[in-house]
């Protein structure tokens, strides 16, 4: 149990920072977390430990969540409680909802690998066994992905 516990503490704050950039609510990605390692202990047990395996189970269960719930998701920025002036505060919200806004204008697929590139700290093979793509395959719409993204922002004037 403490090599699973190992597991855990190295990559809980990398699956709860990707799925807040995914979900946008901050109750929900710490639910999925949990329920995330405990899908993988219980197919996996001791036997494996693969943090692939693991973005692929909250990534799906997110992808169940989003589907049951349309409505109800949220791609709002998520409040920290922290103490900065009102101007600054606003100018970080504002960018926050031109960013969301346009990755919303983008494919699923694309805003899925840049919120793992950009949210989990994994590396483009982990990327490449999440979503079933050649790690060649990932470095390309990653690219592209940026790209798309700097021209979607570029012509909203951010």
């Amino acid at each position: 149990m403490n090599v699973f516990k190992q597991f855990y503490n190295d990559h809980k704050d990398r699956l709860f920072s990707y799925l807040l950039r995914k979900s946008g609510n901050h109750h929900l990605a710490a639910d999925i977390v949990q329920e995330s390692f405990t899908r993988h202990l219980e197919r996996y047990g001791d036997s494996e430990h693969n943090p692939a395996l693991l973005f692929t189970i909250g990534r799906n269960l997110l992808l169940d969540h989003i589907r049951k719930n349309r409505s109800d998701v949220s791609y709002e920025e998520e409040e920290h409680g922290k103490t900065v002036d009102q101007e600054h505060a606003y100018h970080i919200h504002e960018e926050m909802r031109q960013v969301l806004a346009a990755l919303q204008t983008m494919k699923e697929e694309e805003r899925d690998i840049l919120s793992l590139v950009a949210g989990s700290g994994l590396s483009y093979r982990e990327i490449a066994q999440i979503t079933g793509s050649s790690e060649a395959n990932i470095k390309i719409k990653i690219h592209r992905s940026r790209i798309k993204l700097k021209k979607i922002l570029g012509e909203t004037g951010q």
